[in-house]
């Protein structure tokens, strides 16, 4: 069994200065990076880095950031025999600007993501049969994902779903009785249950709503505060890790990746949270999206 990551593989263009620009403002940055991204591509990576088995699921275009990004990936260790060269859509992009404060604005065109079809699904049946896990998020077609999400779990997989972008209208009832763990964001759970959770009790009243739906755990990221899960077995909040932070870029993948390794490799979902959440924690240390993902040995060294 493997993890498999179905999702968007993006080349991010990143700025780095003072402040964030207000609408109709310009700021001088300090410096800029061009990476790997994408929120299916930074979680396969971040799975990688640890030393999982995992697979990548998705498409680029045929152009030159396509190119950079299929190299980028095989310098990971990824495999990109399932990585699709769409000559008709160009590859995803991300503008992202990052403040003195490790906050971030993100602008994405999704290109060749949101091309994905159910061809997709079909030629890579096989990796998807033989899941473990298998990992979505929103920035390639939704009931896509999710296609290749009822394949998983026929077949005895877990789904874990990280709904971002979160759409403004929430999802369609259906979602959430599809996938086994839901990973929202403070925002993104405000936008699925209308509570925006700032503390543990408002956590828990979220994702006790979000399995009424029919996800059987929720995990909710609240940012700097810590890290709140609930199952029909257990609930618990675990604080936020004291790193010193200075780009939280792909922290929210990072943590997914975690959260899937820890899993697929038989940690309790307690443990297995904490352990998500030292990854997150960690890559917020570094700049950058799938480059900040940790290594198995400085995540198991912060959690000692």
């Amino acid at each position: 069994m493997s993890i498999v990551v179905f999702g968007s593989i993006n080349i991010d263009l990143t700025t780095y200065g003072a402040r964030l620009p207000k609408p109709g403002e310009t700021v001088l940055g300090d410096h800029y990076s061009i990476d790997l991204g994408g929120k299916g591509c930074n979680q396969a990576v971040a799975v990688a880095r640890l030393g999982g088995q995992t697979s990548l699921v998705g498409r680029v275009g045929r152009d030159s950031f396509g190119d950079t990004a299929r190299a980028k990936l095989k310098e990971s260790g990824l495999d990109t025999g399932n990585v699709l060269v769409d000559p008709e859509s160009g590859t995803g992009i991300a503008v992202i600007s990052v403040n003195k404060q490790a906050e971030n604005c993100i602008t994405v065109i999704g290109g060749a993501n949101m091309a994905i079809n159910n061809a997709d699904v079909v030629r890579a049946k096989e990796l998807f049969e033989n899941a473990g896990i298998l990992m979505l998020q929103l920035e390639i077609p939704l009931e896509i994902g999710l296609q290749a999400a009822d394949i998983v779990r026929s077949q005895g997989g877990r789904v874990i779903f990280d709904p971002a972008p979160a759409p403004a209208a929430g999802l369609p009832a259906d979602v959430l009785s599809r996938i086994d763990i839901i990973t929202p964001n403070e925002s993104e759970t405000e936008l699925l249950t209308g509570i925006r959770p700032t503390n543990p009790a408002q956590a828990s009243e979220a994702a006790a709503q979000l399995r009424r739906q029919g996800v059987a755990m929720a995990v909710i990221k609240l940012g700097a505060a810590g890290v709140y899960y609930q199952n029909a077995e257990c609930e618990g909040f675990i604080p936020a890790f004291k790193v010193n932070s200075i780009d939280s870029v792909a922290a929210g993948d990072c943590f997914n990746g975690g959260l899937a390794y820890a899993l697929e490799n038989g940690y309790s979902p307690d443990k297995a949270v904490q352990f998500a959440a030292a990854c997150g924690a960690l890559s917020t240390t570094k700049r950058g999206a799938s480059t900040s993902a940790p290594r198995l040995a400085d995540v198991m060294d912060l959690l000692q």
